[in-house]
């Protein structure tokens, strides 16, 4: 069933002002600045952000995002999950990558930059609270569904974030929910109506490509094709595609207040 005549311009006029012109003012800045264009020339040093594990006694859980690179830093971050038990003396990372088999661990520094940007936490979990969970995330590593040759696609997904999402689904007591601008993150095979991630509302969604959610932590959220509009109700806030939330306070302090 179409709109009626009448309501066609205004839908389409707000289509274009909310999820296309700020792809357009992304791409323009992208091309005006001299960021990486290939992951040859991009820095994908450690930040320092993290101590040595040794330095670390307890348990700690941190998951990472980072404006990814290339054209694709238009439209999306890069997501990935890093932690410890007690008494390990190294950092374990996972990632999901286009290649070969998806799933990755270690094939960059815990804290790396991505394409050359600087990682945001926006979920840190220290001692036993980290020591909780962190089976639960090993468990969901190992069952993610899509870890075989040709399984990763960009768009819609299953992508890097999806596979971060799907253990982040796996672990509701952290409440958390990727940025809006994860692309992928929304990706589910069918049709789905229940909880948001974070299990603080409810969604609708129908493979990633459109979809709407209503929840305390996520906000509202309106899906088109993978671009996320909406509104940060606990931390107010916009949410516009390619730039994620813009609002008061900085993006991984609001990400990680309860």
């Amino acid at each position: 069933m179409t709109p009626p005549r009448r309501l066609r311009r205004p839908l389409m006029l707000a289509i274009l002002i909310v999820f296309l012109l700020p792809l357009v003012a992304r791409a323009a800045l992208y091309v005006a600045g001299d960021t990486p264009r290939s992951w040859r020339d991009a820095d994908w040093s450690s930040t320092k952000t993290l101590p040595p594990a040794s330095e670390e006694p307890g348990a700690r859980l941190v998951v990472f995002t980072g404006t990814t690179g290339a054209w694709k830093g238009i439209f999306a971050v890069h997501s990935w999950i890093v932690f410890k038990p007690a008494g390990a003396k190294d950092w374990t990372r996972y990632d999901v990558v286009g290649w070969g088999r998806p799933v990755r661990m270690n094939n960059w520094a815990a804290d790396g930059r991505w394409y050359g940007n600087m990682p945001v936490a926006i979920a840190d979990l220290h001692g036993a609270d980290a020591e909780r969970v962190i089976p639960k995330v090993e468990q969901a590593i190992a069952a993610y569904p899509f870890n075989d040759y040709g399984d990763y696609r960009i768009w819609p997904g299953p992508n890097s974030n999806s596979f971060v999402a799907a253990v982040l689904r796996a672990v509701p007591e952290l409440q958390v929910s990727l940025p809006s601008n994860a692309m992928g993150r929304d990706f589910r095979p069918g049709f789905y109506a229940g909880p948001t991630d974070s299990r603080t509302g409810v969604e609708l969604n129908l493979w990633g490509l459109a979809g709407i959610k209503l929840a305390w932590v996520e906000g509202i959220e309106v899906n088109l094709l993978g671009l996320v509009a909406g509104i940060d109700l606990r931390h107010p806030g916009i949410k516009l595609p390619g730039y994620g939330r813009i609002g008061f306070g900085p993006g991984e302090a609001v990400a990680l207040a309860r």
